[in-house]
């Protein structure tokens, strides 16, 4: 593959796997309203650090992670940033009732896991860029 190729499939590669972020930012968002959680802004207004790790996770739900795992990644993700567990989301104090283990999570809130994988899966076949294997 010559150069010009190499860089357009990295261009291509790269709104692909924005467009899955977006997806799945907004299908947790409307999840999240639907659950009583006001929280999450549009993917247009969050925060940079929330559409990072979207896009993180994106590339765990494309590798084959199940939601158990997308759900590791997440909490790697915020730990590593310095978020801990609090009864409510602060984004301030960098507090989150989700710093848990997996297993540990309200049915409800591992729902999300769920469901982000979904919609990743569903926008990149749609898309036609799931990875061969």
């Amino acid at each position: 593959m010559d150069e010009a190729t190499a860089n357009a499939a990295e261009v291509i590669g790269s709104l692909v796997t924005t467009a899955c972020a977006q997806a799945a930012h907004e299908a947790n968002r409307a999840y999240c309203r639907a659950i009583g959680d006001d929280s999450q802004l549009p993917w247009d207004e969050a925060e940079q650090w929330q559409r990072e790790s979207a896009i993180a996770g994106v590339r765990g739900a494309l590798a084959g992670n199940t939601p158990a795992e997308q759900h590791a990644l997440w909490l790697a993700y915020k730990q590593a940033d310095g978020w801990v567990y609090g009864p409510v989301k602060d984004p301030a104090a960098k507090q989150h009732p989700c710093i848990l283990p997996y297993e540990e999570l309200p049915e409800l809130q591992r729902a999300k896991d769920g469901i982000f994988v979904a919609v990743v899966r569903s926008m990149a076949a749609a898309l036609g860029a799931l990875p061969n294997g």
